[in-house]
């Protein structure tokens, strides 16, 4: 079987804190790429921002009105080929619209666990009100029009959390892989697509498709390849 993963688009309501930052008919056009190259896709989390409301904890009332405003998109990722498992900022599917939190497929004799991967993020794991309360206020920040400022918190954020030497999502993914005895784990969150063998199991990171930006996963269980591709 050949499945695309993508993760991390971070669909908002529009406006200065919405992530995307794609044409949405530019990005139709390469979901349709995807539907033609691929028999699954896997949306692996935080596909929606729900989390950067005016107020916080309207969750649910954000991931409507994010669909609301990319609603061609919306329609097109409820298609068949598409598999959507949660992350930290789309928690709230879970409920709404009965995203897992994981998801596993065996194909042509190979196990794979889909995962975002936030669960292995201590602030996410440990601290979760810290952390979306963190989102929350790095929203406002580009409300008021200090989004410099956000871009620096942020910037140093990432380069904190996913060094290889200390990527926690990695080590967590790799003992869920050994746990749930799976050949190959792939998780997003950390938004840096990334590749990695540990003990005959193999670990794999989407990157994102916010800001701007496409990396996608292209794993091919029929013929044991798996690649990451930036752009298409």
């Amino acid at each position: 079987m050949r499945i695309a993963v993508i993760s991390d688009l971070h669909l908002g309501r529009g406006g200065s804190t919405d992530a995307f930052e794609h044409d949405d008919h530019e990005f139709l056009r390469f979901l349709r790429f995807l539907e033609a190259n691929f028999e699954r896709i896997v949306l692996l989390g935080d596909i929606w921002e729900t989390l950067t409301a005016k107020a916080p904890g309207a969750q649910a009332a954000e991931l409507r009105a994010a669909q609301d405003f990319h609603r061609e998109i919306h329609r097109r990722l409820q298609r068949r080929p598409y598999r959507y498992v949660h992350g930290n900022h789309d928690l709230v599917a879970n409920r709404a619209m009965g995203a897992p939190e994981e998801y596993t497929l065996e194909s042509d004799g190979v196990r794979i666990l889909f995962s975002h991967g936030h669960q292995g993020d201590p602030l996410c794991s440990q601290a979760r009100p810290l952390s979306e309360f963190g989102v929350w206020f790095g929203a406002w920040l580009r409300r008021v029009g200090l989004g410099s400022v956000y871009r620096a918190l942020a910037t140093w954020e990432g380069h904190r959390s996913v060094r290889p030497d200390a990527c926690s999502v990695r080590r967590w993914a790799l003992t869920q892989a050994r746990l749930s005895a799976v050949d190959i784990v792939v998780t997003g969150h950390t938004h840096v697509a990334a590749k990695a063998e540990s003990e005959s199991r193999l670990f794999l990171n989407s990157g994102t498709c916010s800001n701007g930006k496409i990396s996608f996963l292209d794993l091919d269980s029929r013929l044991g390849v798996y690649e990451i591709h930036h752009g298409y």
